[in-house]
């Protein structure tokens, strides 16, 4: 399970209910023209925390209906619902997804023995091989290499998409624990994370640029850094214009101009304004032609 896996967008309708021709073409852009790897379905791209239990087994589905063999599936069912993780968890498993992630339980400042109960709950009661989703900056949870290790120990705890710029910690990781999986979690910073030897990455802008992740990445670990270097500034020119905009809408806005009907972002998030959709509009001009 190595390589680019796109943090997948999911298209919705006006009304916020889950749009199945859109997030097939959404699928099918990033297989067929971005080239991706793999998929990272319902995570915070894909609106997951916005959306019903029933909407996130209805996206598993239709994902996995649409990809069949094709790709690689990683199913994220965290959830500050526990039952509701687990549940997730023998969904996804059951309709064939390679693995599952979890992000780490946020909000209510759990302590590392919480975290890993937690954890340990998922992969005990589901028994699939399970990611772990640090993100730090929005959960504000952060571990430790030694807290790491605890939950690398469980069964079934293959590895982590470690969304953070902590480069030391991420070496330490690394040389601490080969055989786990590592995937970096920031586009804008998958050469840096690169050369301290990843598995892959997972992000959101490969929906729309996975060409350009994939070459980084392989320059990179072919040691061909200059070129990586060059490909990484363009992909960080079209990442500041994005964030500028308004990353999900702006991502969107993208597919659209491409032809893929990727809907609408769900509230509360605001919908782009005319002048909005024109900036993306000349960003798909000036990065993807």
């Amino acid at each position: 399970m190595k390589g680019v896996f796109s943090a997948l967008l999911c298209s919705f309708d006006d009304k916020g209910n889950v749009n199945e021709k859109g997030l097939r073409e959404i699928v099918r852009y990033n297989l067929d023209e971005c080239g991706v790897d793999g998929l990272y379905v319902n995570g915070s791209t894909g609106e997951n925390f916005l959306i019903s239990t029933e909407q996130k087994k209805e996206i598993f589905q239709v994902v996995k209906d649409e990809v069949g063999d094709e790709a690689q599936l990683i199913g994220q069912i965290g959830s500050l619902n526990i039952d509701e993780s687990v549940e997730l968890g023998h969904y996804v498993k059951e309709l064939g997804y390679d693995a599952m992630s979890a992000v780490t339980p946020y909000y209510y400042k759990f302590n590392f023995d919480e975290v890993k109960n937690y954890y340990s709950t998922l992969v005990n009661q589901v028994e699939f091989p399970l990611v772990v989703y640090s993100i730090p900056a929005l959960t504000g949870v952060n571990m430790s290499l030694e807290q790491f290790g605890e939950l690398f120990k469980l069964e079934h705890v293959i590895g982590v998409k470690f969304t953070a710029p902590d480069f030391f910690l991420l070496e330490r990781l690394r040389h601490a624990y080969p055989d786990q999986l590592i995937y970096s979690g920031f586009d804008e910073m998958l050469l840096s994370a690169s050369v301290l030897g990843i598995d892959g990455a997972i992000g959101s802008t490969f929906n729309v640029n996975g060409k350009m992740a994939k070459e980084i990445l392989t320059d990179a670990q072919a040691g061909n850094i200059n070129e990586a270097r060059s490909k990484q500034k363009q992909t960080n020119d079209l990442i500041a214009e994005v964030l500028d905009n308004g990353l999900y809408q702006t991502l969107k806005q993208i597919l659209k101009v491409k032809g893929v009907q990727a809907g609408e972002c769900r509230k509360p998030m605001n919908a782009l304004s005319p002048e909005g959709k024109e900036r993306a509009e000349q960003i798909v001009n000036k990065y993807l032609v």
